[in-house]
């Protein structure tokens, strides 16, 4: 016998919620009811990250062990309800979602939508990101190298007068992030964090490096800019991630960056709502000090000829 659906009334929308007791992470147990309850209660703290930005989905529809589906373009069965966007891409144009509200956020939770992964420029903008990221990917598990990179590329970015926050991935690294006014185009922004993520990589090159291929980077910590592209995206702050223990991206503080025994997966889907209650949000005042990049360019310029 099928199992029966739910509906939920969210605001002025009704949500079904199909096969609500599917098993999306089959060693924790937790179903897709468990899923949407998580980002409907999150819904205050992920959707300033989510709103105005086209999405991609990382959808897992029999579970996490099982076909992993991204998803850029929406499907003709969306409702009218769910705000989407049409976007440019090589060779023509394709719509995706944009995520709202809390019950877009139930409805890509039914869809087994386990993380969002947002671009770093808003809908009315596109191609001027808001944000520059720094993701670090350690290519052993070495998180200590993670921890002193991001801390030395910190020192590095407050040098030359841009604010810094750091968000563990829920995964091996962590992404160091500048929030910016949305003034200079991706291709600029890009070039700016490639010439700094080199200075950084350069004073240990032992343990850091820029290099694109894997067989290169002899257990180094890649510094990686290429999140920084048109089109380009990213985990969300508070997404889940499709691994064992549904360990959540959460943005820390850098003083918890440098505890000992932190983990950038240590944060999970059971344990995130207890961390809150405990702990201030680290990136508050994320949006207020968004800054140009203007007058850090020649700074850089100083930095990067030093």
């Amino acid at each position: 016998m099928a199992e029966r659906g739910e509906i939920i009334r969210i605001d002025r929308q009704e949500v079904k919620i199909t096969r609500p007791e599917k098993v999306l992470f089959p060693d924790d147990g937790i179903r897709k009811r468990d899923l949407v309850d998580y980002y409907r209660r999150i819904s205050a703290r992920i959707l300033p990250h989510l709103r105005a930005r086209p999405l991609m989905l990382e959808r897992y529809p029999d579970g996490i062990d099982r076909t992993r589906i991204v998803q850029k373009a929406v499907t003709s069965y969306y409702p009218d309800w769910i705000k989407t966007v049409r976007v440019k891409k090589v060779g023509g144009t394709l719509r995706q979602v944009v995520c709202e509200d809390e019950a877009t956020l139930a409805y890509l939770s039914n869809q087994a939508c386990i993380t969002p992964h947002i671009w770093l420029s808003r809908i009315d903008r596109f191609n001027y990101p808001d944000q520059m990221i720094f993701d670090l990917d350690p290519s052993g598990d070495d998180f200590e190298l993670v921890r002193e990179t991001a801390q030395s590329l910190r020192e590095k970015l407050e040098q030359i007068g841009l604010p810094t926050y750091v968000k563990s991935t829920g995964s091996r690294g962590v992404h160091v992030t500048v929030p910016l006014k949305p003034e200079e185009d991706f291709d600029t922004v890009r070039s700016f964090a490639r010439q700094l993520a080199e200075v950084v990589a350069g004073e240990d090159p032992r343990h850091r490096t820029t290099e694109q291929r894997k067989s290169q980077r002899r257990g180094r910590v890649f510094l990686d800019t290429n999140r920084n592209a048109y089109a380009q995206t990213a985990v969300a702050p508070y997404a889940v991630r499709a691994r064992e223990g549904a360990s959540v991206a959460v943005p820390i503080s850098w003083r918890e960056l440098d505890e000992r025994g932190f983990r950038p997966d240590g944060v999970t889907m059971p344990t995130i709502f207890d961390r809150l209650k405990q702990v201030d949000d680290p990136w508050k005042d994320f949006w207020r000090r968004a800054v140009s990049l203007k007058r850090a360019l020649p700074r850089l310029e100083e930095l990067h000829a030093a």
